[in-house]
């Protein structure tokens, strides 16, 4: 069922806090690979820049074995770049393109990522590619500097909600020249597009929890943390805001009234995850594909994850808060 798969890629999501962007096995069981060439291909034809864009993101889609061969990553690459040439001023392409960058083995981040920043420079999450090769590379100097300029961002985007909206449309239009029997309806695509985005799309945000766990009471680089975290906290993407709780709730005391509260933050997300995803499953079969558009109209509509997960419970008139807990 639709919601039940939404919750799968959600599940994904959360693992990316510790893990790499794409090493989940969702993404190589959903492939189908008759469907995704014609989907390419009749991308390819239409050659906007939300279809090459689209037709990027499959290109790229598989198991991990797939995503290290050079046609597929070189094949993605050229989509992708056409794609931002064409929509020179869209940042949620400009980030399809640095991400597929990032996951492709000898593809130079850095002019991409420079790119990226350019195009959004009030957007903190530009410059974790850089980060990453920081972390890997264990330079500490290079850390703080990334760090300083990422703690000057007043955004922590994504753009998860506007590349799953294009990726939709994109993919519905070119729908009648596509095989039957595969992905060929609005549900069965918007839970195959999560798919892809959530492996995809999300960075890995390791290198940046691992650079604030070795930051030292009263250091610069802990107040750089501090003020990074406060803005994942209000990112576009539930996952992105776990990654914000945990690496604020890593500076404060245990045991502490700050840490309790983001204790009781984290609390309110999962339980918003779990309480929309039952209503996310309608049990008639006829409604999937109703329910499923109105899904891609709140996500074109809002900006952040978790505002479409309240107005699912709004919609089902259900409290947005969990219960109160209890001694």
């Amino acid at each position: 069922m639709l919601g039940h798969r939404l919750l799968a890629c959600r599940l994904v999501l959360a693992a990316l806090l510790i893990g790499q962007a794409g090493a989940a096995p969702l993404t190589a069981r959903s492939d189908n690979e008759a469907w995704r060439a014609a989907a390419i291909q009749a991308l390819r034809e239409r050659a906007d820049a939300n279809s090459l864009a689209t037709a990027a993101a499959l290109a790229f889609f598989g198991d991990a074995r797939s995503r290290a061969e050079p046609a597929r990553g070189d094949a993605a690459l050229e989509l992708a770049a056409r794609a931002s040439a064409l929509a020179a001023d869209d940042a949620a392409i400009g980030w399809i393109q640095v991400r597929l960058c990032a996951a492709t083995p000898g593809c130079d981040i850095r002019d991409t990522a420079t790119a990226m920043r350019w195009l959004d420079p009030d957007n903190a999450a530009a410059w974790l590619p850089t980060l990453a090769a920081a972390v890997k590379d264990k330079d500490m100097v290079e850390i703080d500097r990334v760090m300083a300029d990422m703690a000057q961002g007043v955004r922590f985007d994504i753009y998860f909600n506007r590349i799953v909206v294009l990726m939709f449309d994109a993919l519905q239009a070119v729908s009648k020249s596509l095989p039957k029997n595969a992905v060929d309806s609005d549900a069965s695509r918007l839970t195959s597009i999560i798919a892809i985005a959530s492996g995809e799309i999300i960075p890995s945000f390791a290198p940046l929890i691992e650079a604030c766990r070795e930051s030292a009471a009263g250091s610069e680089r802990r107040e750089f943390c501090q003020k990074i975290a406060k803005n994942l906290q209000q990112g576009d993407t539930i996952v992105a805001q776990l990654a914000g709780l945990s690496v604020e709730r890593h500076l404060l005391p245990a045991d502490s009234k700050d840490s309790r509260a983001l204790g009781e933050r984290r609390r309110v997300l999962e339980w918003r995850m779990a309480s929309a995803e039952k209503f996310d499953a309608p049990m008639l079969p006829w409604l999937k594909n109703a329910h499923a558009r109105w899904r891609v109209a709140k996500m074109r509509a809002l900006r952040r994850d978790e505002d479409v997960l309240i107005a699912i419970l709004r919609e089902q008139g259900t409290p947005i808060d969990p219960p109160e807990l209890h001694p």
